[in-house]
């Protein structure tokens, strides 16, 4: 992990060898717009039954939005009501409720909300007033097991906890007091929510560098690289904190003295230009075209200069292979979300079409963010969606040009002068 701090923000890279899978940018106006996490005391600003919504003021430039299945509540809360409880039932005009922020809001679209909140710490996420009980898939079973034995013991009454991958072979004294802490952060927050007018903001995710360690970093990784005094204290001491025995890869990069930026020494730069690109090269000749809208991503995969060497069923089945691998590192690193439509070229082999599929789901797992994948359709197209928190990769290194808008296009002047 290579963490730096320029001018502008704090810009974070995660490698896997010597390639680029993960890229963060943090601002100092990301306040505003990146708050995912956060924690406020919102008050409902009108209830809309058509949508099964409402939209609520948390002190953001727009009110965000709360959708009926995300609103807790338990089950004899309302008697009487046949199924599900409406909107209405549940939410009023000028009511106050404590929520936390699921999605950032993107472009016209506000914040989303939850009233179920979660806490995350190092090893485990607490869930306060809830029977929510997990422990990640991604344990081993023997693991999965110690596990369980140690929450039977250590489970706040009343509280749900899930158990983070991050807490294999940890001790259970480590995770006493990571779930001890958590408590504490939870009581501190009802007692300001106790003493607070809506909106307010009751808790706040820590800075971007903070949270990708806490969420990210882990005995797989050889270290965190700082090029800056400050930040490379803090992260040190949080580390040290949290996870004594990584402590000592925690390391600062003296840029004077290497003579090349941190980004440079691990090139960086050259693999975010290229993942800017809406076209991106397989090994074997073949390419993506990536083109995002408002209302889908579209993954367009060619041949190219792949020529095959057997046959052409042969050669396109390894060109969809590579690109099986590619849309996937290229999902995670441009943090694209939503809905992906992904036109594979064509195969008339199911047993091909079905073994591109496999390689496309397992190269997809090693992406924390959830994903849902859907066979080739007959029209030759696989669709899949993935959870959009917040802007991509090219929104947060991008603005909108002034000339265009956008659209990539300019209007002739000789049209405009004739209408």
């Amino acid at each position: 992990m290579v963490v730096s701090k320029q001018p502008d923000a704090i810009h974070i890279a995660i490698l896997e060898g010597r390639t680029l899978i993960e890229y963060y940018v943090s601002r100092p106006s990301d306040n505003v717009f990146q708050i995912h996490g956060n924690i406020y005391l919102g008050r409902v600003q009108n209830v809309l039954p058509g949508m099964e919504a409402a939209f609520v003021d948390i002190g953001t430039p727009k009110n965000a939005v709360i959708y009926r299945g995300d609103v807790q509540h338990a089950k004899d809360d309302f008697v009487g009501s046949t199924g599900q409880p409406k909107i209405e039932q549940m939410l009023k005009a000028r009511q106050q409720i404590l929520c936390q922020v699921t999605k950032n809001p993107i472009a016209h679209k506000g914040a989303r909300l939850t009233t179920e909140v979660s806490l995350p710490g190092r090893f485990v996420v607490l869930v306060p007033n809830s029977d929510t009980y997990g422990i990640s898939k991604r344990l081993p079973d023997t693991e999965r097991k110690r596990l369980r034995q140690i929450l039977d013991k250590a489970r706040p009454k009343g509280h749900g906890i899930i158990v983070r991958t991050a807490a294999e072979n940890v001790t259970a004294p480590e995770i006493e007091r990571d779930i001890a802490g958590l408590m504490s952060q939870w009581e501190q927050i009802q007692k300001l929510a106790s003493n607070s007018k809506a909106p307010t903001l009751l808790y706040q995710e820590p800075q971007m560098s903070t949270r990708v360690i806490r969420e990210e970093f882990n005995k797989e990784y050889r270290g965190v690289v700082l090029d800056n005094r400050e930040l490379f204290d803090d992260v040190a001491e949080y580390v040290s904190s949290i996870t004594p025995a990584l402590a000592d890869r925690v390391e600062f990069y003296d840029t004077p003295k290497e003579e090349i930026s941190l980004f440079e020494r691990y090139h960086i730069h050259e693999q975010l230009h290229k993942a800017l690109d809406p076209k991106v090269w397989l090994p074997s000749g073949g390419s993506l075209v990536i083109e995002s809208t408002e209302a889908l991503t579209v993954i367009d995969v060619n041949t190219g200069k792949n020529v095959g060497s057997s046959n052409l069923e042969d050669t396109v089945f390894r060109n969809n292979l590579e690109a099986a691998e590619g849309i996937a590192h290229q999902l995670r690193l441009r943090d694209i979300g939503g809905i992906i439509v992904i036109d594979f070229v064509d195969m008339e082999s199911k047993k091909n079409r079905d073994e591109v599929m496999r390689v496309f789901r397992d190269a997809l797992a090693r992406d924390k963010t959830r994903t849902q994948v859907f066979d080739i359709s007959s029209l030759g197209l696989a669709e899949m969606t993935r959870k959009r928190i917040g802007e991509g990769l090219l929104e947060s290194l991008s603005i909108t040009c002034p000339h265009c808008d956008g659209r990539g296009i300019e209007i002739s002047s000789s049209v405009l002068d004739e209408a």
